[in-house]
């Protein structure tokens, strides 16, 4: 990569601003230890699709239940400013 693409792409991602999200660090913890043992239990057993397939579903779970809380908050905003 040219160094001055390299550079401008350096610059720009500290401009950006990082979303107020609440971190629970012990849930972290545990998802990720949940997720390396069944990475590795399904590469161990050969399973690795069936292992890929039901995390993939999990994301979509997860990032639908975020998008559902957002339409909630910015609803209740409707409802409050009266729009």
């Amino acid at each position: 990569m040219h160094h001055y693409v390299h550079n401008s792409l350096i610059h720009n991602t500290q401009k950006l601003e990082r979303t107020p999200m609440p971190l629970n660090r012990g849930m972290d913890k545990k998802m990720w230890y949940i997720y390396t043992m069944e990475y590795y239990s399904a590469i161990k057993k050969n399973e690795f699709m069936k292992f890929l397939g039901k995390w993939m579903d999990l994301e979509g779970i997860i990032l639908s239940e975020v998008t559902q809380s957002q339409k909630t908050l910015h609803n209740m905003y409707s409802l409050i400013s009266g729009y």
